[in-house]
């Protein structure tokens, strides 16, 4: 009846700016569910150590499943359980989607043309176990077992030891099951959009202090398109004297090394681009702040989810426009360490900055097909441009071994070690030639 579902509405609408501990913040996330039940859909992807569910609320006009060429997007907040801004933002975050839906045009593009998925706590226990809130650094930071859920992914540079905790398994299981093209991670005790690599060896050039991944053009300005978004950040001041952040951004290596961390894992293993998000230099501070930080952030959380729609994205197909799973699809030059494959439907996303790129179209065991694609901005219009691969003798395709969680480039490192002797000795030989003659 209509009492019911104004007093649903009502309830979702009664978000205030305090802190929501984990019964209230199922609560909510099932009231907005209940109130927009075909705009949204609420999931559990897993359980914390202590069992609380790791909850997702999913938006857009199809919120069910993925579509063919609407590109996936998420939030993740409040993986160290004392940094606690994130985790509130983005249920205001949620609010301010359903309630602009159909009002805002927009944010009615944006839910039209994009599947958001977000999860504002990746560790409940940890929120919980933080009794008194504080600026610095408490034991809330850990999951239960006492593990940094921020260095408990793979690492593709160095053998994480690591036991996988229940919370990172969840989110590994997660981005296995979707084809998500863009992401952050919302943290707290800085203020600063850092970008992967988060670690690096002498093949990402870490030797120089910064570690570079083959799209660090399409990170650089991911990153700012948050921090100039953001009402400070771009000022890149900073929490304290001594660290300053030009423009608000840094590359995760050149801040600090860290092993394990979930933004190179979404990269390298989730085809997935994400950078870590730093919001607030005191990591749990007072409620009557919490207004002011969704100010400060708003508009940049709405620019950065936009970005999801840079690039080039489409299908290959065999010539019955049958749809080929795990074609390698890459721009040239753009080599990714663990290649990006089509998922079940054929489809592709890759996130490029205009211009002009060579896109190649590989199916094991047939020959690649170039294509040159002029790529726009198009940000604007909610789509990436779309090119479609259409290979005529594909029957069948085998299945492809997934990219083993390794540290591949570390057997990089190995290989290009190896070759260099072979290259010295042959200098050598040829400058003792010379003086021989």
């Amino acid at each position: 009846d209509v009492a019911s579902i104004l007093c649903l509405l009502s309830a979702a609408a009664a978000l205030d700016f305090t802190y929501h501990h984990s019964e209230e913040l199922e609560a909510y996330l099932k009231t907005v569910h209940a109130a927009y039940p075909s705009l949204t859909h609420l999931h559990s992807i897993g359980r914390s150590v202590e069992g609380r569910d790791l909850w997702v609320l999913v938006l857009g006009r199809f919120p069910t499943h993925h579509k063919i060429g609407i590109p996936e997007f998420k939030y993740v907040a409040n993986m160290h359980g004392d940094e606690t801004v994130g985790r509130e933002i983005l249920l205001h975050l949620i609010d301010f989607l359903v309630t602009s839906y159909r009002r805002d045009p927009v944010i009615t593009r944006l839910l039209n043309s994009t599947r958001i998925h977000i999860m504002p706590t990746m560790n409940p226990d940890g929120f919980e176990a933080t009794k008194v809130p504080d600026c610095y650094y408490t034991q809330g930071r850990y999951n239960k077992n006492g593990e940094d859920l921020n260095r408990n992914f793979p690492d593709a540079f160095y053998s994480n030891n690591a036991i996988i905790q229940p919370e990172t398994q969840a989110v590994m299981n997660w981005i296995k099951s979707e084809t998500f093209v863009l992401s952050a991670n919302l943290h707290g005790g800085a203020l600063v959009a850092s970008y992967t690599f988060d670690n690096g060896n002498s093949v990402t050039g870490s030797l120089n202090g910064y570690s570079r991944s083959p799209d660090d053009d399409v990170f650089i300005h991911l990153a700012k398109t948050y921090s100039f978004n953001h009402a400070s950040m771009y000022k890149g001041t900073g929490c304290d004297n001594r660290q300053t952040f030009p423009e608000g951004i840094t590359n995760g290596y050149s801040w600090y090394q860290l092993e394990g961390g979930m933004q190179d894992y979404n990269y390298i293993w989730g085809q997935c681009f994400e950078i870590t998000l730093e919001l607030s230099c005191c990591k749990y501070p007072p409620e009557n702040q919490l207004e002011k930080f969704w100010r400060d952030n708003k508009a940049a959380l709405i620019e950065y989810i936009k970005q999801v729609h840079l690039g080039v994205k489409g299908q290959v197909t065999d010539k019955n426009g049958n749809p080929i799973p795990n074609a390698i699809v890459e721009a040239k030059g753009r080599r990714h360490i663990c290649p990006y494959r089509t998922n079940d439907q054929g489809e592709y996303y890759l996130l490029l900055l205009p211009g002009t790129y060579v896109i190649n179209a590989t199916v094991p065991g047939f020959k690649s097909m170039l294509k040159t694609v002029e790529i726009p901005d198009n940000t604007g219009n909610f789509s990436a441009v779309k090119h479609d691969f259409s290979f005529s003798e594909v029957s069948e395709v085998s299945e492809v071994s997934s990219c083993p969680v390794t540290p591949l480039y570390q057997e990089l490192e190995r290989a290009s070690a190896a070759v260099k002797p072979t290259l010295h000795i042959l200098v050598l030989m040829t400058v003792m030639l010379v003086i021989f003659k």
